[in-house]
């Protein structure tokens, strides 16, 4: 064999071009794919290009699926559902290559546009429609609630043309102030005093002459419905019961009565008929009046002697009775003498009647009168009148001028008497029919002042009967009954009252029978300081705080709130303030915010306990969690609403100093480490 050519292994130089046209032409396969076509340009329009491990590949982009080349369709990110996607109170639309997130109706978006992404944190909170005053319009009291608001009518307003909760947009319902009109008519019945129509208001009945009533409530009330309450009363007719009728003294009559009420003053009717066989003057008839209390009524009557007499013997309109009627006959005049006896008798509650027993016509005799009056709430009033009365008659009618509401004693003696021959009686003068009050007013909420029609420096009893009620509280009755002396014609007298109470005062001169009434409504005043176990926290996490009810004693308690406060604040804090914002309408809260709000209606009798800090919402406040490190005040407030007037109380509940995680949060905290710890000792051990 000849030897091996020069330059062997290498291609000879002719190859050379073709060599760089083969290198050429691999580069541009690479580029290809196993078809020869360019990958990039076969993409779909919503994928791009990417090179991965020195390959290129068609991929789709955000919001789309697919593989890229043949396919890349739009990805439903809503079809999980709005709260999956976009959170709570939120609508969830699709739109080419995205979505976008809208907040519903009565919620706003953290970030204060109308469209989010929920992926800065951006979330829906509650939009307080309340913050608009006139919301609900006259009468009306806005109630916020989750995403929307209702109305209800205040107190002393009812809902008008529609149901109420009521929303001022969708519903015709409209407040109205509560006017309960005239009070309803009890048969044989009238109202007592002055009244108004309003909310609360009362009436008292008292029935009429010849009437009585049972122990059943008299008073009515202006109820919440615009209507009065039906009263539980009735007046029955008084009918006296007239029997054991007798003659004494031969012309003088007795009998006993069973009225169904009491010492109630009587005015009894005596029919007389006489009939003589003589024909000359053979008939005597006459009718006689006797206005008496007791329970045994008795009557000297001027009879004619041997005659036959009927006496019917009832009671004067109104009062009824079935007459009782008995038969005699008096003596003849040989059977008497002028024994100097007389008797009185009592009609028409201050006219007296003398009767004498002598049968002498025409023998005139001498009575002396001495009267003195008195009256028990008056310790310096006497009324006191003497004088002589001559008569000849055997029946004489003599009419006292007496003071009304006046006990009085009557001495009548008869002059000349050989042994004394005197008569004593009482009587008490019914008070006037005439009002003595006017212009009753009150001032300083808790205080009266009238004026009287009596004559200066005269003094003057005055009876008052208070009666207190509260429409929260049904198991509260007040009820106070004095009387207070003085000769001011213009009395001012301030009362004892609880706060937050309706009451109807009554009051009424001794001297009167009529009392006037008058209604007042106390303001609510703070209510008691909340009951809590104090605690201070140093670096550890706070405790759960026992939320205990407080008792409405001052006035309505509405709700609890649970505000957070900035340790430095706690000096200037002020209890009353309105200005404390929810956690998410605070820039910071560096001056504090309100964590929870409790209607006093959600808050059991025993108790409940709060956790600060559980990231829930109470009412619509959201409970944040505290900041690490900060120093807080936490603070109890009660609030009391009535009468378009807001009373608060305090109590600081806790001081947190250098706030931790709450245990559970760092339970939490600590089991995320270790899962941390252990993958990365995994990962070590595959590297090994």
């Amino acid at each position: 064999m000849g030897p091996a050519p020069r330059h062997a292994g290498r291609p000879p130089h002719r190859l050379l071009p073709l060599l760089l046209l083969f290198g050429l032409a691999r580069g541009a396969a690479g580029a290809q794919g196993a078809d020869g076509l360019d990958i990039c340009a076969t993409c779909h329009e919503h994928a791009t290009c990417k090179q991965r491990e020195g390959k290129k590949m068609c991929i789709c982009k955000y919001g789309f699926v697919g593989n890229g080349r043949t396919q890349c369709v739009d990805k439903d990110e809503c079809q999980f559902g709005a709260t999956v996607v976009c959170g709570n109170h939120t609508s969830c639309h699709n739109m080419l290559g995205g979505f976008y997130c809208v907040c519903l109706e009565g919620y706003r978006a953290t970030n204060n546009n109308k469209t989010f992404i929920p992926n800065d944190g951006t979330f829906c909170t509650d939009i307080d429609e309340c913050e608009d005053s006139g919301l609900c319009g006259q009468g009306g009291r806005c109630v916020n609630t989750h995403g929307s608001f209702e109305c209800y009518c205040m107190d002393g307003h009812m809902p008008k043309s529609g149901p109420e909760p009521f929303h001022p947009t969708r519903d015709a319902t409209s407040c109205t102030e509560i006017d309960c009109g005239t009070p309803p008519e009890v048969p044989d019945a009238y109202v007592i005093g002055n009244y108004t129509s309003r909310l609360g208001s009362q009436v008292r009945y008292a029935c009429k002459e010849g009437f009585f009533s049972g122990p059943e409530d008299t008073v009515s009330s202006c109820t919440t419905l615009g209507t009065w309450e039906s009263p539980k009363f009735s007046c029955q007719e008084i009918i006296t019961e007239i029997n054991e009728v007798s003659v004494f003294n031969n012309t003088c009559v007795r009998w006993q009565t069973s009225p169904r009420r009491v010492n109630s003053r009587t005015e009894y009717v005596i029919h007389i008929k006489g009939h003589r066989v003589d024909p000359v003057d053979s008939v005597h008839e006459e009718t006689v009046n006797l206005t008496t209390d007791s329970r045994t009524p008795e009557v000297c009557l001027d009879l004619y002697q041997g005659t036959n007499y009927t006496v019917s013997i009832s009671t004067a309109p109104p009062r009824r009775s079935v007459p009782a009627i008995i038969w005699f006959q008096t003596a003849e005049d040989d059977l008497l003498e002028d024994d100097g006896i007389f008797n009185i008798s009592v009609f028409n509650e201050a006219c007296l009647k003398l009767n004498r027993h002598s049968r002498k016509v025409g023998a005139e005799q001498m009575y002396q009168f001495k009267i003195l009056g008195q009256r028990w709430y008056q310790t310096d009033f006497y009324h006191a009148v003497s004088f002589n009365f001559t008569t000849g008659e055997r029946a004489s009618v003599v009419c006292l001028d007496l003071h009304p509401a006046t006990d009085y004693t009557v001495n009548i003696t008869l002059l000349g008497c050989r042994e004394q021959c005197s008569v004593q009686i009482m009587i008490t003068t019914a008070p006037a029919v005439k009002q003595t009050i006017s212009n009753i007013s009150i001032f300083n909420e808790t205080c009266l002042r009238w004026k009287t029609l009596k004559r200066a420096g005269i003094e003057e009893m005055y009876l008052l009967h208070i009666q207190g009620q509260r429409w929260y509280q049904k198991e509260f009755a007040q009820e106070i009954v004095f009387n207070v002396t003085t000769s001011s014609q213009a009395p001012e007298m301030c009362l004892d009252l609880h706060p937050g109470t309706n009451y109807s005062v009554s009051v009424r001169a001794s001297s009167s029978a009529l009392p006037v009434v008058i209604s007042l409504t106390t303001q609510i005043t703070e209510p008691p300081l909340p009951e809590v176990d104090f605690f201070t926290v140093r670096g550890g996490p706070l405790p759960r705080l026992k939320l205990r009810k407080a008792t409405e004693k001052n006035g309505p308690i509405s709700s609890y709130q649970v505000l957070v406060v900035p340790l430095v604040l706690q000096s200037a804090f002020s209890c009353d303030s309105e200005g404390a914002a929810s956690f998410f309408s605070n820039a910071s809260d560096a001056d504090g915010y309100v964590a929870a709000e409790l209607l006093a209606s959600d808050v059991p009798d025993d108790a409940m306990e709060i956790s600060v800090g559980d990231r829930l919402y109470y009412g619509k406040y959201y409970n944040a969690p505290l900041k690490i490190g900060n120093d807080y005040c936490i603070i109890l407030r009660i609030t009391s609403e009535w009468n378009k007037v807001r009373r608060c109380s305090c109590a600081v509940w806790a001081q947190v100093k250098g706030s931790s995680l709450a245990w559970r949060h760092v339970v939490g905290v600590g089991l995320g480490s270790m899962a941390v710890v252990i993958v990365l000792a995994f990962l070590s051990f595959l590297a090994v």
